[in-house]
């Protein structure tokens, strides 16, 4: 018979995150940031060596698992045969962000992602492996109606959760006038906006916009924008993914700053 610890199925280390998946520990370790400990699968630990050497000469403590274990502690993720547990990872506060700003340097435009009300947390972590991709300085949430931080992200980001400053602020639409305030223009995406995204200005000081999965921006922030812009849609469908539509803004953000350097 079971005991009632095995029937409730595996448990994180007390006040840690996982981190599953090959990549997503390459890129911890790769940054000098150490697992407290390592679960990996029985039977892998062959193709795994390097990845656990590693983890050791970090101090992290190795136990080898059933790989039965491993999905339950994943809820049935591709943990493909690794799961570290590390301190959990957390945004900075607003004061973060009006310091840095204020430090910027002049020759870097800043580059800005506000996702406004992004929940769900596959997406929320695509955007920030797009930001990180595209070079964007930031991300900026609510407090509230935000996706968390967590495992999931970490692995669907790849490694920028890790990198990208997440900023979380308590007021979303005073942090945008704030913002404005400090010269940043504030581009919100809407399907209904007149103007194509492609068509924007972004090479200057730029926080870029986008709402929460089928509802769009919040009144009030939307009200907070300087301008609304649209990515032009030829087929069928009416809107794209947040994180899709989030890496093709970014991007034609770099496109643009290349061309004027």
């Amino acid at each position: 018979m079971k005991s009632a610890s095995s029937r409730r199925g595996p448990k994180t280390p007390d006040g840690l995150d996982q981190v599953y998946g090959v990549h997503a520990l390459q890129s911890l370790l790769d940054r000098g940031e150490a697992p407290r400990e390592l679960w990996v699968q029985q039977g892998a630990g062959s193709r795994l060596k390097e990845l656990i050497a590693q983890a050791q000469t970090h101090g992290a403590r190795v136990k080898e698992q059933p790989r039965d274990l491993l999905d339950q502690l994943t809820q049935g993720a591709a943990h493909q045969g690794v799961v570290a547990f590390c301190p959990p990872l957390t945004p900075e506060g607003e004061e973060s962000l009006w310091l840095k700003l204020r430090a910027w340097p002049s020759s870097t435009p800043p580059l800005l992602l506000i996702l406004d009300g992004v929940t769900d947390v596959h997406n929320f972590g695509a955007c920030l492996r797009s930001a990180d991709a595209a070079g964007a300085h930031g991300v900026i949430v609510a407090k509230d109606k935000a996706a968390p931080l967590n495992a999931t992200v970490r692995k669907v980001a790849c490694g920028a959760a890790e990198v990208v400053p997440v900023y979380q602020v308590t007021n979303l639409a005073r942090t945008l006038a704030k913002l404005k305030d400090a010269g940043v223009w504030i581009t919100g995406t809407a399907g209904e906006a007149e103007a194509s995204v492609f068509d924007i200005d972004m090479t200057g000081p730029t926080a870029l916009v986008m709402g929460a999965e089928g509802k769009g921006m919040r009144r009030l922030t939307r009200e907070a924008c300087d301008n609304l812009a649209k990515l032009p849609m030829a087929g069928e469908v009416s809107s794209l993914n947040v994180s899709v539509a989030t890496g093709i803004c970014l991007f034609e953000a770099v496109r643009q700053r290349q061309l004027a350097s």
